[in-house]
């Protein structure tokens, strides 16, 4: 008997140390997400092209997840179990339906207002909670499925005191349907499906998160090469070249950006796709914060509304988690 208390103060010891660790990425990276908007507007001139920035991005991206892998010492045990099967379905599936999810947020987010773009685009908080249970049988609690719907609220509420300032155009209603509506609803079932793929390849499959985020930018850069063959940026791009309107500041969103995207690899790894969904919403917070200090733009009435909702659903969701019953477990 006396030997079980080591094991169970380790066991704790371990479960403290993770609970740290997601609580300072989480922190980090609700940071960059409401700091991106700001960083990207003051640095970033209206001369760059979009392709040219968010290629850069994704080189940023693997450069950064590259050192850290040599930093902790894991670059050729990664590499030398890498095969490229694994490679295509745990990183190349989800990045490829990431891929295709921007494509139709682009396409929607021209045909909607920018309210009801915003409001639909949160449902992909649903479908990363129901997709992380479909392929993870990662159960939710009653109270964490009421504090998932609190988040809900408050990201609409955040949306409205965002997208009211812009009046809904008057379009065909067929047209909003399948160009606007039907498209984005789309986006934010892949959205949800590839969370819960990265989750599954971390978490189950123990793909490393710094590898992940090389292959998904290898796969994504790919992809977005392949959309300017024929796309505005793609012209603009053999026109002008791919650092047309570039300085060195403009490095400055591209580096905050890649930080930010192994963030979200290391949480999705640690704490999921449904906790990054609080991170984003939070986020959002912290942008109308930002604004305030910097700008001088008070928060809305709204703004100020989803605050105490975002902070009682970030604790009723920590508080409850799922216990496994006894027939269950």
């Amino acid at each position: 008997m006396a030997g079980i208390k080591p094991k169970s103060s380790a066991s704790r010891v371990d479960t403290k140390t993770i609970n740290t660790r997601i609580w300072f990425y989480s922190l980090l990276l609700t940071l960059q997400y409401g700091a991106q908007p700001l960083i990207s507007k003051r640095f970033t001139s209206r001369e760059v092209i979009v392709t040219s920035s968010v290629l850069a991005c994704e080189l940023a991206k693997v450069f950064c997840a590259l050192i850290l892998m040599a930093k902790e010492g894991s670059f050729r045990k990664v590499f030398k179990e890498w095969t490229l099967i694994d490679s295509l379905t745990l990183s190349g599936l989800p990045a490829a339906t990431y891929a295709l999810q921007n494509s139709l947020l682009q396409i929607s987010y021209k045909n909607l207002d920018s309210l009801t773009f915003s409001m639909l685009n949160q449902t992909k908080l649903f479908f990363t909670a129901f997709f992380t249970y479909i392929l993870l049988r990662q159960k939710q609690s009653i109270q964490q499925i009421g504090a998932l719907f609190l988040l809900i609220v408050a990201a609409v509420l955040l949306s409205i005191g965002e997208g009211s300032r812009n009046g809904s155009t008057s379009r065909d209603p067929d047209e909003i349907l399948f160009y606007g509506i039907v498209p984005v609803l789309v986006a934010s079932v892949l959205s949800g499906l590839a969370s819960a793929l990265c989750q599954r390849a971390s978490q189950v499959k123990k793909r490393s998160s710094y590898l992940m985020t090389v292959e998904m930018s290898v796969v994504g850069s790919l992809c977005l090469l392949a959309s300017t063959y024929k796309s505005p940026d793609g012209e603009a791009i053999r026109q002008h070249g791919l650092s047309y309107g570039w300085t060195p500041l403009t490095w400055i969103p591209v580096l905050f950006n890649a930080v930010g995207g192994i963030l979200v690899g290391l949480v999705t790894s640690y704490a999921g796709g449904v906790r990054k969904g609080f991170v984003i919403v939070s986020a959002l917070l912290v942008t109308a914060l930002l604004q305030f200090l910097v700008d001088g733009i008070p928060p809305s009435m709204f703004c100020l509304l989803a605050l105490p909702i975002v902070i009682t659903s970030i604790s009723i969701y920590q508080k409850y988690p799922y216990r496994i019953k006894k027939k269950e477990a």
